[in-house]
């Protein structure tokens, strides 16, 4: 179980800085889609790699799209605003 939470806060954190960054470029745009997407085959490697099983794979979704949701909402509100 602490691998599950281990994968978990990582996903997490992983998917912070590219939620910040995928809120400064156009919706759809090639960038968007490759900070969205960029994460996913290290949590894969990461959950394979620790032997998370597959059933866990929808809460590291879940987790990823939070991740990007706060990146993106830090970005909006100036946390860590590194534009200045």
């Amino acid at each position: 179980m602490e691998t599950v939470i281990l994968v978990t806060l990582i996903t997490f954190f992983l998917n912070l800085p590219f939620g910040w960054l995928r809120e400064g470029v156009r919706k759809f745009s090639a960038m968007w889609f490759l900070y969205v997407h960029f994460p996913i085959p290290f949590i894969i490697a990461m959950r394979i790699g620790l032997g998370v099983p597959w059933k866990f794979a929808p809460l590291l979704i879940l987790v990823a799209i939070l991740g990007q949701a706060v990146g993106a909402r830090m970005r909006r509100t100036g946390a860590f605003n590194l534009e200045e």
